[in-house]
């Protein structure tokens, strides 16, 4: 990609090139975005047992069955027809779904649907008109979306990293609000959102050093960092503009920021900062990046072998305001180093490929005002942070090429499968190319909970693939370290530095970061998204999984007893459930700090893997 010019501010029509920034919203793809959403959000709010759907007999003619799902009030009604798959996944057919009140027909509306279940679904009154707006949003992206030119599933099959990366349509595929991003305006939406696949090039700022904080990985220094990410040009450019304020740019700590935060926050809400020259804004740099699925991360596509950039981005998202906390970030680049050393010192981990790409390095500003005034958890101490993670590219070997995992749950507008498509270019037997998937995927998620009691939080945009020239999953790669790995065990020894990673989960619950995380979030997803395309059918991918899992602990005599405590093929499992948590507090899911404490469980799941339990 090629470098372009880029406006130093918000422009509606030069950010979007387009002259209706909503060409996009249209009555034929607005009603497409409902009825897709509406599917999810039926289907997922049956899973997590808010809405109990009724069977119904089915319309003449037609062999399916067919369900029921009644407002709270009693006088909307939708009809649809589903499959039922192992761990209580609904499959609806979108095109079957019927909305009728009082006899007359509507069409199916999100933003209905949810006024019409608020009480089944435990909305409060404070709640309620922020998911609303994150309904919204997330339609409108759906939107956008549908208006693209994207890539079939069979080209998507063949493509290089970014462009997978950008073509990705679903978000999170557990949570039905799940790309809100409150705080977006329309132009910066264009500019921003990941699908858009606009380049951006960031603001960077000069921070004192005596309101900043740095860190790094042992064998790295701030002055490496910054040359490695700034060429000599802009560095000079940088310090001439700090001399003309009669500023030594060697009394700060070089942040980069996302434009959204710089406009929109920073210059704003940081004023005084300013004003007083602990913060000065020297503009932007010279490279091109694209934004990530997680929104606040940054490719760097002029230099792809160049750090990825994560910033701190006030923008309500999934749950969370997606900033990135000072205090917080300090201790980043140690966990990454603790965890890559473990990760290489452990013949199971390192037999499987699996590598990290390491947080190298963070920097934060510390405003004393806000944080004299909040709390550890608020909004305010988050405003201004970056880090930078390695990128995959340098460790790549010839032949090789990367896709985020995400794409595996896939599904283009005409319902071809980015995961069917793979496996068909492949050449393997299906059950074969899943077999080496997850021996890449599971197995070091496996032996990382029975032999470190370490868990990840590894959903498909935390985890990259490495395919081989087959079209095979050779390795995957962890990303996202520090502020979601967890070390569940008093016992396990850790750094000082390294610590804040160490959790109290109850030991009834430690094997749901596998149950849940993986099983119930990821795989359950993927079973259906291959039983749809007629690859597989489920019994041959739970049986699948199963054997992997069972092949992995024979490799293992020696965490026999763990494996007997933490039973993978126990007969159920806790319904651990994730839009009840969003649905609860849409701003602070939870605490980060306490994961645990804040879930919310709702019986029991069938455990796909149990009637797959080797003998004993």
């Amino acid at each position: 990609m090629t470098t372009t010019a880029i406006p130093t501010q918000p422009s509606s029509a030069a950010a979007s090139g387009a002259v209706d920034p909503v060409r996009h919203l249209t009555p034929q793809r607005w009603a497409r975005a409902n009825r897709l959403l509406v599917r999810k959000a039926l289907a997922e709010f049956t899973h997590e047992r808010l809405i109990t759907p009724e069977p119904v007999p089915a319309p003449d003619g037609d062999d399916r069955q067919w369900y029921e799902v009644r407002s709270d009030d009693g006088t909307v009604t939708y009809r649809f027809a589903a499959r039922v798959l192992a761990l209580a996944h609904w499959q609806i057919d979108p095109d079957s779904i019927t909305r009728h009140r009082d006899g007359a027909a509507l069409p199916p509306d999100a933003v209905d649907l949810i006024v019409e279940l608020r009480d089944s679904l435990g909305l409060s009154a404070r709640v309620l008109p922020v998911y609303l707006e994150e309904i919204t949003s997330t339609l409108a992206g759906a939107a956008y979306k549908l208006a693209q030119s994207a890539p079939s599933a069979a080209e998507l099959a063949g493509a290089d990293f970014q462009t997978i990366e950008t073509s990705m349509t679903e978000g999170h595929p557990c949570f039905v609000a799940n790309n809100g991003r409150l705080g977006f305006g329309v132009d910066e939406y264009h500019r921003y959102a990941p699908e858009a696949a606009a380049p951006v090039r960031l603001e960077w700022l000069a921070a004192h050093r005596d309101h900043s904080t740095f860190s790094s990985a042992a064998d790295l220094d701030y002055d490496t960092l910054i040359e490695g990410e700034l060429d000599a040009d802009t560095r000079a450019r940088f310090a001439a503009t700090m001399a003309d304020l009669g500023l030594d740019l060697a009394d700060y700590h070089l942040i980069p920021a996302h434009p959204w935060q710089w406009w929109n926050k920073l210059a704003v809400t940081f004023a005084g900062e300013l004003a007083e020259r602990r913060l000065v804004h020297l503009g932007p740099g010279p490279d091109d990046h694209l934004a990530q699925q997680s929104i606040r991360t940054f490719f760097n596509v002029t230099e792809p072998r160049r750090h990825y950039v994560k910033t701190a981005l006030s923008v309500l998202n999934m749950g969370f305001m997606r900033g990135l906390s000072a205090a917080y970030m300090a201790a980043t680049p140690a966990i990454n180093d603790w965890l890559a050393d473990l990760i290489a010192g452990d013949e199971v981990l390192a037999g499987t490929g699996l590598t990290v790409i390491r947080e190298r390095a963070a920097v934060g500003y510390r405003h004393r005002q806000y944080e004299a005034a909040t709390d550890r958890t608020s909004p305010y101490r988050k405003m201004f942070a970056a880090l930078w993670r390695e990128s995959p590219v340098p460790g790549l070997a010839p032949g090789r090429r990367l896709s985020t995992m995400a794409a595996l749950l896939h599904v283009d507008s005409d319902g071809g499968s980015l995961a069917a498509a793979l496996i068909a270019r492949s050449g393997l037997a299906p059950e074969v190319w899943l077999r080496r998937y997850l021996d890449a995927y599971l197995t070091p998620l496996l032996h990382s909970f029975y032999a470190h009691d370490l868990a990840f939080m590894p959903h498909g945009e935390n985890v990259i693939l490495v395919l081989d020239e087959q079209d095979t999953v050779e390795r995957v790669i962890f990303k996202d370290i520090a502020e979601e790995i967890a070390v569940m065990s008093t016992e396990v020894e850790l750094p000082p530095a390294v610590e804040r990673i160490r959790v109290e989960v109850p030991d009834d619950t430690k094997l749901l970061s596998i149950f849940t995380d993986v099983v119930d979030c990821f795989l359950r997803h993927l079973n259906a998204v291959l039983v749809e395309a007629g690859v597989l059918t489920e019994e041959d991918f739970w049986r699948t999984v199963a054997a992997c899992a069972a092949d992995y602990l024979d490799r293992v005599p020696h965490l026999a007893e763990r494996a007997r405590r933490y039973d993978l093929f126990a007969p159920e499992f806790a319904l651990s459930c994730l839009n009840r948590l969003q649905l609860r507090d849409n701003q602070q899911m939870i605490d980060l700090a306490d994961p645990s404490a804040a879930l919310q469980f709702v019986g029991t799941l069938v455990n796909p893997l149990a009637r797959y339990a080797p003998a004993r």
